[in-house]
C-alpha cells in the first residue's frame, strides 16, 4: 500500500478526485461555473504534468501509476466533454469520435502489455493531447471575453484534436499490427 501512495500516485488520485467537482460545476451553464471548471481543469492538468515529472525524476514509477495515470487522463477528458454536450458547448459526434479513439487505444495498449510489448505515445498523440486540453479549456470558458470568442476557438482546436486523434490512432494500430506481425515471424 505504501508504494501506491507515493507522491506521483497521490497526485494522480487528486486528479481523479477533481472529476466529480468538475461534474458538479458543469451542471451549471453560467460564466462563474465555467471559470471555476477551468481552474479545476488547470489544477488537474498540473497534477498530470507533476506526477509524470516526479515519477521519472525520483524513479518512483509504479505499476499502479502506469495504470492510474492514463485512466485519470481519459476520465477527466471524457467527463468534461460529455458534460459540455447538454450545455451545447460541443457536438456529441465529435465527443463520440474522441472517446471511441481513447477506448480503442486503451484496448490496444492492454493487449500490447499482455504480449509484453511497449507501445509508447507518439508525437501525433502528444499533439492531440495538447490541442484537446487547450480546446477543453476554451470550451469550458465558452463565452466571449475581451473580444475573444473562446467557444469558436475551442471548437476549431477540438476538431484539430479529433483529426490528430484519428490519425495517431490509426498510426498506433498500424505500429501494433507490425509488432505483432514481426513477433509472429520471429516465432516461426
Amino acid at each position: 500500500m505504501l508504494i501506491m501512495l507515493n507522491l506521483p500516485n497521490s497526485l494522480t488520485l487528486i486528479r481523479i478526485a477533481i472529476i466529480p467537482v468538475l461534474y458538479v460545476l458543469l451542471l451549471d451553464s453560467g460564466r462563474t461555473a465555467g471559470l471555476m471548471a477551468v481552474v479545476c481543469f488547470l489544477i488537474a492538468s498540473l497534477t498530470d504534468f507533476l506526477d509524470g515529472f516526479l515519477a521519472r525524476r525520483h524513479n518512483a514509477i509504479t505499476r499502479i501509476g502506469k495504470f492510474l495515470d492514463p485512466l485519470a487522463d481519459k476520465l477527466l477528458v471524457a467527463v468534461c466533454l460529455i458534460m459540455l454536450i447538454p450545455l451545447h458547448n460541443v457536438h456529441a459526434g465529435i465527443v463520440a469520435v474522441i472517446i471511441s479513439r481513447e477506448i480503442a487505444i486503451t484496448g490496444l495498449r492492454g493487449v500490447a502489455a499482455i504480449e509484453g510489448m511497449v507501445m509508447p505515445a507518439d508525437t501525433l498523440g502528444k499533439q492531440k493531447t495538447a490541442f484537446q486540453d487547450v480546446a477543453i479549456i476554451c470550451l469550458l470558458i465558452h463565452y466571449t471575453y475581451a473580444g475573444i470568442n473562446f467557444h469558436s476557438i475551442g471548437m476549431i482546436l477540438l476538431v484539430i484534436a479529433m483529426i490528430l486523434g484519428v490519425v495517431s490512432g490509426l498510426a498506433y494500430a498500424y505500429r501494433f499490427y507490425m509488432k505483432v506481425h514481426q513477433q509472429d515471424l520471429l516465432s516461426k
